[in-house]
């Protein structure tokens, strides 16, 4: 399924949703379909059924910014323009360490000052996360940004269309298949400046749908991923129907790096390193500053 677009939906129950239906939109990315299989196949008691939308990051993203939607998987990064009607759930997104986006180029000893790079989204963790270290490590400054569906990066890079990419999810596994280099690892830049987990991928839900109904969203989060774990090979074939023709292997690997500790709860390193990306964003001009408590749950 084209993970761009947003209008490919999947629906968990009857035609005609019942009245509490939840609208949700995420990724056909393994970590994502692995979390939320079991919620979306109705296998986790109590919870309101799903209508589920696949989209890229950068459709959800631009979703959570007009509104759109119940529950949406976004990039941290877009949290300072969503938070005053989204609440972030303290699980089911992705966090990590050693899991950070990639600068590929086709020379190993790529200089980037004045380069053309390819982002994925400038609203992304990994836009933020790769600003954060151009500014540190590139005289001058890198050159024009491109965004383009995260899938189309590494070909535009190993044919001279962009200078570098900006790559995220499995891109880390199969760069090479491109006879690309990796020429900087924004996670390890990340971890070796602040020592925090790195802040890729958040769950929302609209703040109207209550208090008691939100915690109970992310108590079914939190059930769905219990889940997966007990049983993977129940969500198998719903990951690799929405992997986009992924080697198996590869999304093994994916889920394992990206399905973690944090998926379950954020706890007190994951917010710490929300919180430390969004404020070192906000102070190099990037994002508007979070307002007090806006992480609260």
């Amino acid at each position: 399924m084209n993970a761009q677009a947003a209008a490919q939906t999947e629906r968990t129950g009857e035609d005609g949703r019942a009245a509490d239906t939840l609208r949700i939109a995420y990724s056909p990315c393994p970590n994502d379909t692995f979390v939320f299989h079991a919620w979306a196949h109705g296998e986790v008691e109590g919870a309101p059924p799903l209508d589920v939308s696949f989209a890229d990051i950068d459709i959800t993203n631009g979703l959570a910014e007009r509104g759109e939607l119940d529950v949406l998987k976004v990039s941290y990064a877009v949290l300072p323009w969503v938070l005053e009607e989204y609440a972030l759930l303290p699980c089911g997104g992705a966090l990590g360490r050693g899991c950070g986006p990639l600068v590929l180029t086709r020379e190993a000893d790529a200089d980037l000052s004045g380069a053309t790079v390819a982002v994925p989204s400038e609203r992304s963790t990994a836009y933020l996360l790769f600003r954060l270290w151009a500014a540190a490590e590139v005289p001058g400054g890198v050159g024009e940004i491109v965004v383009m569906p995260f899938n189309e990066i590494m070909p535009a890079v190993r044919d001279g269309r962009v200078d570098a990419g900006l790559v995220i999810h499995e891109a880390r596994f199969t760069y090479q298949d491109y006879g690309l280099h990796k020429l900087a690892d924004m996670g390890e830049h990340w971890e070796a400046t602040t020592g925090l987990p790195i802040p890729l991928g958040a769950i929302i839900a609209k703040r109207s749908l209550g208090r008691e109904r939100l915690h109970a969203l992310a108590e079914a989060t939190r059930a769905s991923v219990r889940q997966a774990w007990q049983a993977p090979e129940r969500s198998r074939d719903y990951v690799l129907a929405h992997a986009q023709e992924m080697d198996p292997a590869v999304a093994d690997q994916h889920i394992g790096l990206y399905v973690n500790e944090f998926t379950a709860d954020l706890g007190e390193a994951g917010y710490a390193a929300v919180r430390g990306l969004l404020d070192r964003a906000a102070t190099e001009g990037l994002v508007p500053p979070l307002a007090p408590g806006a992480l609260d749950f």
